[in-house]
């Protein structure tokens, strides 16, 4: 089983939005985005500092009139150097930042989930001495994780028993603000580390 936190992710709109606004999103622009922090729980699960394969980051549902906290991991489920080109590649880790390129979309064809679509990302790739710089489109989607695992090769993933209510949410916010548009609108995505 994969380690989940007892309680969802604590924080205030008040106190996440001047993150978000630092980190460069328009809010005004973007009035739906979701917000993942990286090391949410690093001091209270796992060993000290920011682990793989368990949900001890926060995923965060914002727009005017929803502000939702979900469990979640921004990290790769475990680790696999890689040499640097090809099907060789080292597994994928989304560096932090504001991210414009994530729309509704079917994961691996299966379900509605936010997919990259609409543009490259930049990954630090585990690498076989040093973990290396990547860009490009690799389908790093925000996605339903499962009870076993994570089930993030590089995605940001969400726990399943909380993966309907934020995919619901997600849908009702978009169709609120973009109305018929809402599949073909990105919806941003903001990935800040925690600086406790």
């Amino acid at each position: 089983m994969a380690i989940v936190p007892e309680t969802r992710p604590r924080l205030s709109y008040g106190e996440l939005l001047p993150r978000v606004m630092a980190a460069g999103l328009d809010t005004d622009a973007h009035p739906v985005f979701v917000v993942g922090i990286r090391g949410y729980y690093d001091r209270s699960m796992g060993k000290p500092g920011n682990d793989r394969g368990i949900y001890d980051d926060a995923i965060f549902l914002v727009s005017r009139a929803f502000f939702g906290g979900y469990n979640g991991n921004t990290d790769p489920s475990g680790r696999r150097p890689g040499a640097g080109y090809g099907a060789g590649k080292g597994m994928a880790r989304l560096t932090p930042g504001v991210w414009l390129v994530h729309r509704f979309d079917k994961h691996k064809g299966e379900y509605d989930a936010l997919c990259q679509r609409a543009g490259e990302v930049t990954v630090l790739r585990d690498g076989l001495s040093e973990d290396y710089p990547d860009t490009g489109m690799f389908g790093i989607n925000i996605h339903c994780g499962r009870k076993t695992s994570t089930s993030s090769a590089g995605c940001q993933t969400i726990y399943p028993d909380q993966w309907p209510s934020f995919i619901e949410s997600a849908h009702d916010q978009a169709r609120r603000y973009h109305g018929d548009a809402w599949r073909k609108t990105t919806i941003p995505y903001v990935l800040l580390v925690d600086a406790d």
